[in-house]
């Protein structure tokens, strides 16, 4: 098993921290970081990674023979769970949201198909019931031999792997800003925050409630009522940064994150980074950070954003 995790770490680069310099902070003493987290690996990267790992170490532990999740159409999280099966040696299947699609709608899909992955296009209707208990022993009766992961890497193990992000952050921050999805990643750093320290969580997912979604996922991976009540009282929920929803990307937004790249070089997608980047820097120039030290968490998943961003211009 070790060899296994050390085989797909070969890898996984280590991820960095760069500074990021604009002149009005300088003036104020507000110092802003970025966990490169995009950075570690060309396909399993960001939070993707650490969602998985623990997911694979237990699949290969209970001697099951591969990984059954779910996705959207554009999902990096699919195309990272193919990608991790085909290195550790195990079958990956998942389900995709829309029977009106198949393996060639899109690139993404592709991908996951040339990675080994099957996909099974489901209804929405039959979607929605992901999460739902009865859904998941009625797939786990036919699919007795593979480790069912939750959609985005929803559950412990999820959990767990992301709480390594901040192990990695030397420097004294302040306040933490994330986009989130399943809240998987963002509840795995507040585990591992530290007393003084506030997570900022952006939702893109509009009419999300981050706190109820926050809760439920600690609650089902055994955390105590009383220990999450005192969580989540570090976290400050940004939602106005949706741009109009999921997989909404106005033009303004696509202009940010163009300009954003003109500047600091750093690629942002237009699904998850763009948003949370542009909330952070909204709260920076209302003045709310005065003499405090900012990280923002860089997820990966660029390519959900290949064909919208030009990242020459």
């Amino acid at each position: 098993m070790k060899q296994i995790l050390t085989d797909i770490e070969a890898g996984i680069q280590k991820s960095i921290v760069q500074q990021l310099f604009f002149d009005e902070c300088a003036d104020r003493n507000i110092s802003i970081f970025v966990k490169r987290d995009d950075l570690i690996h060309s396909v399993i990267s960001g939070n993707k990674w650490r969602k998985l790992k623990y997911n694979v170490e237990l699949c290969k532990n209970q001697k099951k023979t591969g990984i059954i999740t779910f996705g959207g159409a554009y999902s990096n999280h699919l195309v990272a769970t193919a990608a991790t099966c085909k290195l550790a040696g195990l079958k990956a299947i998942g389900f995709v949201r829309g029977d009106e699609l198949n393996a060639s709608s899109n690139e993404t899909l592709k991908e996951c198909a040339s990675l080994g992955m099957e996909l099974n296009f489901i209804s929405r209707a039959e979607y929605a019931k992901r999460n739902d208990k009865a859904y998941h022993e009625t797939i786990g009766a036919e699919y007795r031999s593979m480790h069912l992961v939750p959609e985005g890497g929803a559950n412990y193990y999820g959990i767990i792997g992301c709480q390594e992000i901040m192990t990695e952050v030397e420097e004294d921050v302040d306040d933490i800003f994330i986009a989130q999805g399943t809240t998987t990643t963002s509840c795995g750093v507040l585990l591992s925050l530290k007393n003084h320290q506030r997570l900022h969580v952006v939702p893109v997912l509009k009419g999300f409630d981050s706190i109820m979604e926050m809760r439920s996922l600690l609650t089902r991976s055994g955390i105590e009522q009383e220990l999450i009540e005192d969580l989540l009282k570090q976290v400050v929920v940004h939602e106005d940064f949706h741009f109009g929803g999921y997989g909404k990307h106005p033009q303004s937004l696509i202009n940010d994150i163009e300009q954003f790249y003109s500047e600091h070089k750093l690629k942002l997608d237009p699904i998850y980074t763009g948003k949370a980047m542009n909330c952070m820097l909204d709260c920076v120039q209302k003045d709310e950070f005065s003499d405090k030290t900012l990280l923002f968490i860089h997820t990966g998943g660029i390519q959900g954003g290949r064909g919208l961003i030009n990242y020459n211009a």
